[in-house]
Protein backbone atom coordinates (compact mmCIF):
# COMPACT_ATOMS: atom_id res chain seq x y z
CA UNK A 1 0.00 0.00 0.00
CA UNK A 2 2.46 2.22 0.81
CA UNK A 3 4.56 1.25 -2.18
CA UNK A 4 1.49 2.79 -4.62
CA UNK A 5 1.21 5.88 -2.37
CA UNK A 6 4.95 6.49 -3.23
CA UNK A 7 4.55 5.81 -6.76
CA UNK A 8 1.44 7.92 -7.72
CA UNK A 9 3.86 11.17 -7.18
CA UNK A 10 6.43 9.97 -9.38
CA UNK A 11 4.05 9.27 -12.51
CA UNK A 12 2.56 12.88 -11.75
CA UNK A 13 6.23 14.37 -12.16
CA UNK A 14 6.81 12.09 -15.00
CA UNK A 15 3.77 13.30 -17.07
CA UNK A 16 4.26 16.72 -15.95
CA UNK A 17 7.87 16.69 -17.94
CA UNK A 18 6.62 14.90 -20.66
CA UNK A 19 3.82 17.61 -21.26
CA UNK A 20 6.71 20.41 -21.02
CA UNK A 21 9.19 18.41 -23.43
CA UNK A 22 6.21 18.09 -26.01
CA UNK A 23 5.02 22.01 -25.51
CA UNK A 24 9.00 22.95 -26.26
CA UNK A 25 9.03 20.96 -29.42
CA UNK A 26 5.92 22.78 -30.81
CA UNK A 27 7.54 26.30 -29.66
CA UNK A 28 10.66 25.27 -31.60
CA UNK A 29 9.55 23.72 -34.84
CA UNK A 30 6.99 26.96 -34.68
CA UNK A 31 10.34 29.18 -34.53
CA UNK A 32 12.22 27.19 -36.68
CA UNK A 33 8.99 27.68 -39.63
CA UNK A 34 9.16 31.59 -38.84
CA UNK A 35 13.15 31.47 -39.54
CA UNK A 36 12.57 29.59 -42.98
CA UNK A 37 9.94 31.76 -43.95
CA UNK A 38 11.81 35.12 -43.45
CA UNK A 39 14.45 34.04 -45.25
CA UNK A 40 12.52 32.65 -48.02
CA UNK A 41 11.06 35.82 -48.36
CA UNK A 42 14.35 37.81 -48.53
CA UNK A 43 13.02 40.16 -45.62
CA UNK A 44 15.59 42.01 -42.90
CA UNK A 45 13.49 42.25 -39.62
CA UNK A 46 16.39 44.11 -37.93
CA UNK A 47 17.01 46.61 -40.88
CA UNK A 48 16.98 49.68 -38.91
CA UNK A 49 14.66 52.58 -39.93
CA UNK A 50 15.70 54.65 -42.70
CA UNK A 51 14.56 57.77 -42.19
CA UNK A 52 15.63 60.72 -44.99
CA UNK A 53 15.94 64.40 -43.49
CA UNK A 54 16.04 67.70 -45.93
CA UNK A 55 16.21 70.85 -45.54
CA UNK A 56 16.38 74.15 -47.04
CA UNK A 57 16.85 78.24 -45.62
CA UNK A 58 16.84 81.39 -47.44
CA UNK A 59 18.26 84.18 -45.48
CA UNK A 60 20.06 87.91 -45.89
CA UNK A 61 23.58 88.45 -45.39
CA UNK A 62 26.14 91.01 -45.24
CA UNK A 63 28.48 90.00 -47.87
CA UNK A 64 27.67 86.75 -50.65
CA UNK A 65 31.19 86.06 -51.28
CA UNK A 66 32.31 85.98 -47.67
CA UNK A 67 29.18 83.91 -46.63
CA UNK A 68 30.04 81.05 -49.46
CA UNK A 69 33.20 80.84 -48.13
CA UNK A 70 32.51 80.74 -44.41
CA UNK A 71 29.63 77.80 -45.02
CA UNK A 72 31.94 75.83 -47.41
CA UNK A 73 34.65 75.79 -44.54
CA UNK A 74 31.40 74.93 -41.99
CA UNK A 75 30.61 71.93 -44.20
CA UNK A 76 34.02 70.50 -44.17
CA UNK A 77 34.24 70.82 -39.93
CA UNK A 78 30.96 69.00 -40.28
CA UNK A 79 32.11 66.19 -42.25
CA UNK A 80 29.71 67.54 -45.43
CA UNK A 81 29.89 67.57 -49.05
CA UNK A 82 29.06 70.99 -50.97
CA UNK A 83 26.99 69.10 -53.49
CA UNK A 84 26.12 72.57 -55.80
CA UNK A 85 27.12 76.38 -55.90
CA UNK A 86 25.76 79.29 -57.85
CA UNK A 87 26.82 82.57 -57.38
CA UNK A 88 25.04 85.57 -59.76
CA UNK A 89 25.51 89.30 -59.73
CA UNK A 90 22.78 91.24 -61.70
CA UNK A 91 23.22 95.01 -62.97
CA UNK A 92 20.04 97.11 -61.83
CA UNK A 93 21.09 100.69 -62.99
CA UNK A 94 24.40 102.50 -64.39
CA UNK A 95 25.62 105.78 -65.17
CA UNK A 96 28.35 107.03 -66.18
CA UNK A 97 29.99 110.99 -65.08
CA UNK A 98 32.64 112.98 -67.02
CA UNK A 99 35.28 113.45 -65.27
CA UNK A 100 37.87 114.88 -68.43
CA UNK A 101 37.86 114.78 -72.22
CA UNK A 102 38.87 111.34 -71.98
CA UNK A 103 38.14 109.58 -68.74
CA UNK A 104 34.40 109.02 -67.52
CA UNK A 105 33.12 107.31 -64.34
CA UNK A 106 31.17 103.99 -64.31
CA UNK A 107 28.53 104.08 -61.49
CA UNK A 108 26.80 100.48 -61.56
CA UNK A 109 24.32 99.58 -58.92
CA UNK A 110 23.98 95.75 -58.73
CA UNK A 111 22.39 93.01 -56.33
CA UNK A 112 24.00 89.84 -55.86
CA UNK A 113 22.70 86.12 -54.84
CA UNK A 114 23.90 82.83 -54.35
CA UNK A 115 22.86 79.52 -54.19
CA UNK A 116 24.18 76.56 -52.09
CA UNK A 117 23.28 72.53 -51.64
CA UNK A 118 25.27 70.66 -49.12
CA UNK A 119 25.21 67.31 -47.96
CA UNK A 120 25.44 66.88 -44.35
CA UNK A 121 25.62 63.93 -41.91
CA UNK A 122 21.67 63.80 -40.09
CA UNK A 123 23.32 63.84 -36.48
CA UNK A 124 24.75 67.47 -37.02
CA UNK A 125 21.98 68.92 -39.25
CA UNK A 126 20.60 70.53 -36.34
CA UNK A 127 24.00 72.34 -35.35
CA UNK A 128 24.39 73.24 -39.19
CA UNK A 129 20.91 75.14 -39.62
CA UNK A 130 21.86 76.51 -36.50
CA UNK A 131 25.38 77.46 -36.79
CA UNK A 132 24.13 78.90 -40.58
CA UNK A 133 21.49 81.25 -39.53
CA UNK A 134 24.11 82.45 -37.25
CA UNK A 135 26.23 83.95 -40.41
CA UNK A 136 23.47 85.82 -41.72
CA UNK A 137 21.85 89.22 -40.75
CA UNK A 138 18.44 87.05 -40.44
CA UNK A 139 16.28 84.29 -41.91
CA UNK A 140 13.43 84.75 -44.23
CA UNK A 141 12.29 81.45 -44.43
CA UNK A 142 13.81 77.81 -42.65
CA UNK A 143 12.47 74.06 -43.12
CA UNK A 144 13.19 70.80 -42.35
CA UNK A 145 11.18 67.17 -43.44
CA UNK A 146 11.82 63.95 -42.45
CA UNK A 147 10.65 61.19 -44.72
CA UNK A 148 10.48 57.77 -43.46
CA UNK A 149 11.79 55.41 -46.28
CA UNK A 150 11.28 52.23 -44.06
CA UNK A 151 8.31 50.51 -45.46
CA UNK A 152 9.68 51.92 -49.29
CA UNK A 153 12.73 50.33 -48.58
CA UNK A 154 11.39 46.61 -47.04
CA UNK A 155 9.13 46.57 -50.23
CA UNK A 156 12.01 47.10 -52.68
CA UNK A 157 13.81 44.39 -50.81
CA UNK A 158 11.20 42.01 -50.86
CA UNK A 159 11.02 42.24 -54.98
CA UNK A 160 13.97 41.72 -55.13
CA UNK A 161 13.97 38.71 -53.59
CA UNK A 162 11.56 37.23 -55.36
CA UNK A 163 12.79 38.60 -58.99
CA UNK A 164 16.04 36.45 -57.85
CA UNK A 165 13.84 33.14 -57.29
CA UNK A 166 11.77 34.09 -60.34
CA UNK A 167 15.12 34.35 -62.17
CA UNK A 168 16.98 31.12 -60.95
CA UNK A 169 13.47 29.50 -61.49
CA UNK A 170 13.57 30.62 -65.32
CA UNK A 171 17.09 29.40 -65.60
CA UNK A 172 15.87 25.61 -64.50
CA UNK A 173 13.19 25.61 -67.36
CA UNK A 174 13.05 27.02 -70.37
CA UNK A 175 13.96 30.41 -71.03
CA UNK A 176 12.12 33.45 -72.33
CA UNK A 177 15.13 35.54 -73.41
CA UNK A 178 12.91 39.44 -73.27
CA UNK A 179 11.06 38.03 -70.13
CA UNK A 180 14.15 37.23 -68.15
CA UNK A 181 16.01 40.13 -69.24
CA UNK A 182 13.15 43.04 -68.12
CA UNK A 183 13.14 40.80 -64.92
CA UNK A 184 16.81 41.44 -64.64
CA UNK A 185 16.49 45.04 -65.06
CA UNK A 186 13.18 45.65 -62.77
CA UNK A 187 16.24 43.56 -59.98
CA UNK A 188 18.93 46.16 -60.72
CA UNK A 189 16.56 48.93 -60.36
CA UNK A 190 14.72 47.50 -57.32
CA UNK A 191 18.78 47.62 -55.56
CA UNK A 192 19.78 51.22 -57.39
CA UNK A 193 16.65 52.80 -55.95
CA UNK A 194 17.92 50.96 -52.14
CA UNK A 195 21.58 52.78 -52.57
CA UNK A 196 19.72 56.12 -52.95
CA UNK A 197 17.77 55.56 -50.21
CA UNK A 198 20.67 54.31 -47.91
CA UNK A 199 22.75 57.47 -49.73
CA UNK A 200 20.15 59.68 -48.12
CA UNK A 201 19.99 58.28 -45.04
CA UNK A 202 23.72 58.51 -44.25
CA UNK A 203 23.43 62.39 -45.68
CA UNK A 204 20.95 64.55 -45.31
CA UNK A 205 20.34 67.49 -48.08
CA UNK A 206 20.40 70.71 -47.47
CA UNK A 207 19.61 74.05 -49.97
CA UNK A 208 20.79 76.85 -49.18
CA UNK A 209 19.49 80.57 -50.88
CA UNK A 210 20.86 83.76 -49.72
CA UNK A 211 21.36 87.36 -50.71
CA UNK A 212 22.56 90.71 -50.07
CA UNK A 213 21.60 94.82 -50.12
CA UNK A 214 22.38 96.38 -53.19
CA UNK A 215 25.80 97.20 -54.36
CA UNK A 216 27.51 100.14 -55.67
CA UNK A 217 30.83 99.82 -57.97
CA UNK A 218 32.70 102.93 -59.16
CA UNK A 219 35.10 102.81 -62.24
CA UNK A 220 37.33 105.51 -64.01
CA UNK A 221 37.52 104.34 -67.49
CA UNK A 222 38.69 105.40 -71.12
CA UNK A 223 36.20 107.44 -72.62
CA UNK A 224 34.43 105.38 -75.48
CA UNK A 225 32.54 108.45 -77.04
CA UNK A 226 35.29 110.07 -80.41
CA UNK A 227 33.14 113.15 -80.71
CA UNK A 228 34.68 113.91 -77.03
CA UNK A 229 38.44 113.73 -77.79
CA UNK A 230 38.93 117.38 -79.10
CA UNK A 231 41.70 120.17 -78.87
CA UNK A 232 41.51 123.15 -77.13
CA UNK A 233 39.52 125.83 -78.31
CA UNK A 234 43.26 128.02 -79.01
CA UNK A 235 44.25 125.07 -80.68
CA UNK A 236 41.32 124.16 -82.71
CA UNK A 237 41.62 128.24 -83.72
CA UNK A 238 44.67 128.71 -84.77
CA UNK A 239 43.72 125.14 -87.03
CA UNK A 240 40.87 127.38 -88.77
CA UNK A 241 43.44 130.10 -89.77
CA UNK A 242 45.33 127.43 -90.65
CA UNK A 243 42.98 125.49 -93.12
CA UNK A 244 41.68 128.84 -94.33
CA UNK A 245 44.79 129.74 -95.40
CA UNK A 246 45.55 126.49 -97.42
CA UNK A 247 42.17 126.93 -98.57
CA UNK A 248 42.99 130.32 -100.48
CA UNK A 249 46.12 129.29 -101.13
CA UNK A 250 44.51 126.21 -103.14
CA UNK A 251 42.32 128.61 -104.93
CA UNK A 252 45.03 130.51 -106.09
CA UNK A 253 46.67 127.46 -107.26
CA UNK A 254 43.74 126.65 -109.25
CA UNK A 255 43.37 129.68 -110.59
CA UNK A 256 47.05 129.85 -111.81
CA UNK A 257 46.71 126.33 -113.69
CA UNK A 258 43.67 128.07 -115.26
CA UNK A 259 45.38 130.90 -116.90
CA UNK A 260 44.72 130.26 -120.24
CA UNK A 261 41.05 129.88 -119.67
CA UNK A 262 40.91 133.38 -117.86
CA UNK A 263 42.81 135.06 -120.76
CA UNK A 264 40.55 133.62 -123.60
CA UNK A 265 37.63 134.44 -121.53
CA UNK A 266 38.90 138.24 -121.07
CA UNK A 267 39.77 138.94 -124.78
CA UNK A 268 36.17 137.16 -125.40
CA UNK A 269 34.20 139.25 -123.05
CA UNK A 270 36.47 142.50 -124.04
CA UNK A 271 35.46 141.74 -128.23
CA UNK A 272 31.68 141.35 -127.10
CA UNK A 273 31.78 144.40 -125.24
CA UNK A 274 33.43 146.67 -128.43
CA UNK A 275 30.69 144.60 -130.80
CA UNK A 276 28.28 145.43 -128.44
CA UNK A 277 29.05 149.18 -128.27
CA UNK A 278 29.41 149.90 -131.68
CA UNK A 279 26.29 148.05 -132.97
CA UNK A 280 24.53 150.43 -130.63
CA UNK A 281 26.14 153.40 -131.41
CA UNK A 282 25.13 153.60 -134.70
CA UNK A 283 21.38 152.39 -134.10
CA UNK A 284 20.73 156.66 -132.71
CA UNK A 285 22.17 158.20 -136.00
CA UNK A 286 20.09 155.84 -138.06
CA UNK A 287 16.87 157.54 -136.05
CA UNK A 288 17.46 160.51 -136.64
CA UNK A 289 18.17 160.78 -140.27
Amino acid sequence: MKTKILMLPLVAVLLLGACKGSGSGYNTDQKVGDTDTARSSGADTSAASKLVKTADMRFKVKDVQQTVENIAALTTKYNGIVMHHQMQATTERSQDVRISNDSVMHITSFTRVADMTVSIPPNHLEDFIIQVARIGLYVNSSKMDIDDKSLEYLSSKLKQGNKAAFVAEQNKRDKNATTELTTKDDLVDSKINNLKIDKAVKLSTLTLSFYQNNGIVKEVVANDDPSAYQLPVHKRFLGALAYGWSLFAELVIGLANAWVFLVLGGVSAWLFIRYYKRKYSILPDTIKS
